[in-house]
């Protein structure tokens, strides 16, 4: 981690196709994915759990994003609530349809070998609305995250080398090992550890780092640590992270735009123990009657054609380049020269709905199509080159032009 550019050392008491033989639909993917893929790495909303600012003994900026570095709590359980708020627009279950199929083919047990219960598909619910998440952890080799909905629950267990996903509205399990796979929960953020992990990888000098008080969250104290960057340009207005004084570790994650409003994303514990979990706990077995799939059955079983978009994804993401640096960076690739059609007599009725989506932009890169969301903001260009990150649509304007 980069030194600390802290503003003050304020104490406790102040206050981020190729080929022309792909079809004309599979570049519709592109401005979907990017943003979905982008919000799914960033972010999560209710505000700090305030019951009395607890009186607790002073601390600088580097000495709290030290005991977080320090934290090494092993055995939690507890309950999360989680909200995300990118402001996109409602397309009627398109864009989780879109991910989902990313991310290893349809979640309902389609004739492909599809599962619900495949974690890959199931978890990318978790890039937008409101969730309820019991989460427990026992060591590195026993964790278990279970989303929670409507007269149903979605679990994750992961016990020493098996993997278990279970959706128990359509009775479905899919299983999977280490040795087969890696483990699809491990990049799927879940806690508010998660995410204030990502968030202080991104202190550097161009970042702002302050405690602004405390708080109490889920019944205990708390600091409040404050990350904001200096540079103009992001999208980002401020990141604030709760921590458990005691264990250091993060009881709550808040991520707020810079265009002010509610929060993008907000994660926090609404219950927790730092108590050694019962092993029962992580204890799986398929119910009688549930569809099992397992990970090198479905791997088998994948469409020719979907193992091939997936290697000519990858080829577009090879050439990927990073411009600027800290809050202001961004992601920029080239799909091979196949652009977004944004008029319904260039693209038909589905490319003028995704032109409409977005603003019309030109400059000496040509002309293009920004999509815009409250915290990620996608430059698809005509000629098929992408420019995404967590900034301003003149920011994406200017690096296209720089990289003509």
């Amino acid at each position: 981690m980069a030194p600390i550019d802290s503003d003050d050392n304020t104490t406790a008491g102040a206050g981020e196709e190729p080929g022309g033989g792909r079809s004309r639909a599979a570049r519709y993917v592109v401005p979907v994915a990017v943003m979905g893929l982008a919000a799914a790495t960033i972010g999560l909303v209710p505000a700090l759990a305030d019951s009395g600012d607890p009186d607790l003994p002073k601390v600088t900026a580097e000495e709290l994003v030290q005991k977080i570095a320090e934290s090494d709590v092993q055995q939690l359980s507890g309950t999360v609530r989680i909200s995300t708020d990118l402001g996109l627009p409602d397309l009627g279950g398109l864009e989780s349809g879109m991910m989902s199929g990313m991310a290893g083919g349809p979640g309902g047990g389609g004739k492909d070998g599809g599962s619900s219960a495949d974690p890959s598909a199931k978890l990318t619910e978790l890039a937008s609305g409101s969730h309820t998440l019991r989460v427990a952890a026992d060591g590195p080799d026993r964790q278990k995250v279970s989303l929670l909905e409507d007269a149903a629950e979605y679990s994750l267990i992961h016990d020493g080398k098996d993997v278990w996903g279970y959706d128990s509205k359509s009775n479905e399990v899919y299983h999977s090992t280490q040795e087969g796979e890696e483990r699809p929960e491990k990049d799927v953020p879940a806690t508010p550890k998660d995410f204030a992990d990502q968030a202080l990888k991104a202190i550097d000098d161009t970042t702002s780092v302050k405690v602004a008080g405390t708080a109490q969250v889920a019944g205990r104290d708390a600091y409040r640590l404050v990350v904001e960057p200096r540079q103009k340009g992001s999208t980002v207005g401020a990141v604030t992270v709760a921590v458990d004084a005691e264990t250091g570790t993060p009881l709550k994650f808040t991520l707020t735009p810079a265009s002010g409003g509610a929060a993008v994303v907000d994660a926090g514990f609404t219950k927790v123990s730092f108590a050694k979990p019962d092993a029962s706990t992580f204890d799986f077995t398929p119910p009688k009657g549930a569809k099992v799939t397992e990970a090198a059955e479905k791997a088998a079983k994948a469409p020719e054609h979907g193992r091939k978009a997936e290697g000519d994804l990858a080829k577009e993401l090879d050439g990927l380049k990073v411009i600027g640096e800290g809050w202001n960076s961004i992601a920029a690739f080239d799909t091979g020269g196949q652009g977004l059609p944004t008029g319904a007599e260039a693209g038909g009725d589905l490319g003028g709905f995704l032109g409409s989506l977005g603003d019309q932009v030109k400059g000496d890169f040509g002309s293009g199509t920004v999509f815009k969301t409250r915290l990620v903001n996608a430059l698809i260009t005509e000629d098929g080159k992408v420019y995404a990150g967590a900034v301003t649509k003149d920011a994406l304007v200017k690096a296209a032009d720089a990289a003509k």
